[in-house]
């Protein structure tokens, strides 16, 4: 097969509502289409079941299309990391499996934070979150975010996080999801590529970031999101440096949840830069 075009208007960080986006897997792909991506992967959080539909979709409407998945994990002092997946085989069981046990946690872990929100005056919180989550196992912060900006608390799904659900705020609730070591032999074991996603929203010191780097080399990891809607223009000079030092890959992706929501729209990044090796030329 003839690699991917380095020039390519990659996505490779999306989310749909088979996690916690707003569109279908379907809309995600047309609205891809419509914006100039050439090549898509869908990464709902610990979950494979957007990709069929996606995949169905790209192939009707002629989109390039990756299955992906973003795997939370917990590293050092309570942090959660995501971890991407890039061309995992969405019927390897071993994958499938833990994933099943990271979704799991997630409707307990839903009560503990609604308990804590009523504390403070948001009442209702579980069932509001799980209203726009649909399935317990799939109830995320994002969804309490949404209920929140719904009751009229706040303008905007960022102010919750910086109000509410970021560590430190009152509904954020500790979790253990799982361990790089168990994502990264889930992705490589399914036939994916393994890539550290917007390493500049975890709240590690440099010396601890570089830790996570070295280990994730270490277990097979092989690249690092150097472009996502949230970096800014000195983290994109950083994540360049790191990638060049560790000989990671290079992505871009949007992590688009949804119109209205994100900070970028699906396809509207800009160019990774020219020295480095974008990870879908790889694939």
């Amino acid at each position: 097969m003839k690699p991917l075009d380095a020039a390519l208007n990659a996505d490779m960080h999306c989310h749909s509502t088979v996690s916690d986006g707003l569109l279908t897997p379907a809309e995600v792909v047309r609205r891809a289409k419509a914006n100039g991506v050439d090549l898509l992967a869908l990464t709902d959080h610990d979950e494979l079941g957007g990709l069929a539909e996606a995949r169905a979709t790209a192939d009707e409407i002629d989109l390039r299309f990756v299955d992906g998945v973003e795997i939370s994990i917990s590293w050092g002092d309570d942090q959660t990391v995501h971890i991407l997946g890039f061309g995992v085989d969405p019927g390897n069981a071993e994958l499938l499996e833990g994933l099943h046990q990271v979704r799991s946690g997630r409707d307990s872990r839903a009560g503990r934070m609604a308990a804590e929100l009523d504390k403070v005056g948001i009442h209702g919180a579980y069932e509001g979150a799980l209203r726009h989550a649909g399935n317990p196992a799939l109830v995320s912060r994002s969804h309490f975010a949404r209920y929140i900006v719904e009751q009229g608390h706040v303008k905007d799904v960022k102010s919750v996080f910086d109000y509410w659900l970021a560590k430190g705020k009152p509904g954020y609730v500790e979790h253990s999801w799982a361990t790089l070591e168990d994502a990264l032999r889930w992705i490589v074991g399914a036939g994916g590529t393994a890539v550290i996603a917007h390493p500049g929203r975890y709240r590690l010191t440099a010396a601890e970031r570089r830790q996570l780097f070295v280990a994730f080399k270490d277990l097979g990891g092989r690249g690092i999101e150097v472009l996502s809607g949230s970096t800014k223009d000195e983290e994109v000079r950083e994540f360049s440096r790191i990638a060049r030092e560790f000989g990671f890959l290079a992505s871009r992706g949007s992590d688009f949840h949804g119109p209205g929501e994100s900070w970028i729209d699906l396809g509207k990044m800009p160019d990774l830069p020219a020295d480095l090796t974008p990870v879908w030329t790889q694939l």
